[in-house]
């Protein structure tokens, strides 16, 4: 059996850990999703500017959907922005670069492909574990985001209860609960605090992570600040609407795996396929390789397992 695909696959992992190692580097454990110190109130306390932190963050929130001009970045530019990358577009475009450089040489060094087909794996390895690495973030993110809102609510309805202003609550929030949403609501706090409308920052951040829970939210506080009435009975009805909602986004995921994973399963059991014929029979196909229709052919069969998973994931898609 070659040892090529094998190789390709360390190569790609390996993209995958320079990835976050370079990205550690560059921004240290304060950029991880989940600290219980929050980023924004780390920085304050190694001695940032609340104005210095402010724009820092606003700018990384909303750099890499002003960059959606550049070809093909727009692309990424949607899920970089859900998970809040602190590399600037620039700056992502040339790891993308590096990568591929990289994978390129270990496809030299590893294997004995001819030089255009290393040079569009290279391409892929280096252009598709920088999207991997992206979503994945972003994924991760906006789940958390979701699981700390009910709380959040509730803890803005408690502080509006004791007497507290909306915007004194905002700012409960932003030091009490963890990132990422400490980080998001402490960046409305400030915002607010220069004059900004709460309102309108809460439906701006709705807009940018695209979550429909953020936008009852936003469209709550918007219509009480116009006609007025009980906050806090608006928002706790809000935050039991918004745990009922994920109490049932979670049965539908978990009624839906078990189609999701045959999805999975089928599109990776031809190649498991592959791999055990391989082992076990080196020369099976010998009779066929140099067939002019066998290359083609299993483009076309990469090509329907990939459109399997897009079709099976489009089918448990489902809306809550």
């Amino acid at each position: 059996m070659s040892a090529e695909p094998i190789i390709y696959g360390l190569i790609f992992v390996g993209v995958l850990v320079l990835v976050e190692g370079l990205y550690l580097v560059a921004f240290g454990k304060s950029i991880s999703l989940n600290s219980r110190v929050n980023r924004r109130l780390d920085m304050l306390n190694k001695g940032g500017r609340r104005e210095e932190v402010l724009d820092q963050l606003r700018k990384e929130m909303q750099q890499h959907m002003n960059a959606k001009s550049i070809p093909l970045y727009s692309l990424l530019a949607e899920k970089a922005q859900k998970a809040a990358i602190a590399f600037t577009p620039k700056q992502l475009i040339g790891v993308m670069a590096g990568l591929t450089v990289i994978a390129f040489f270990g496809l030299t060094i590893g294997t004995e492909t001819e030089t255009p087909v290393r040079i569009m794996l290279s391409i892929v390895i280096g252009v598709g574990a920088v999207y991997f690495w992206v979503s994945t973030k972003a994924n991760k993110r906006l789940a958390l985001i979701e699981e700390q809102l009910p709380d959040a609510v509730e803890l803005m309805v408690r502080s509006l209860r004791v007497g507290h202003p909306f915007t004194s609550t905002i700012q409960i929030v932003s030091k009490e609960v963890q990132d990422p949403l400490a980080s998001e609501f402490g960046v409305i706090a400030d915002e607010s605090a220069y004059g900004r409308d709460v309102g309108e920052a809460l439906k701006d951040m709705a807009e940018r992570l695209d979550m429909q829970d953020l936008r009852f939210l936003a469209v709550a506080v918007t219509i009480q600040q116009q006609s007025g009435g009980n906050l806090a009975e608006i928002l706790a009805g809000l935050a039991q609407v918004i745990r009922a909602r994920f109490r049932l986004f979670r049965r539908v995921k978990a009624i839906t795996a078990e189609a999701k994973w045959s999805g999975k399963f089928l599109s990776a059991f031809p190649l498991l396929a592959l791999v055990v014929i391989q082992v076990s029979d080196p020369n099976y196909y010998d009779a066929v390789r140099d067939h002019p229709y066998f290359i083609p052919a299993c483009f076309l069969v990469g090509i329907f397992l990939a459109v399997n998973l897009v079709v099976m994931r489009v089918l448990t898609d489902i809306k809550v």
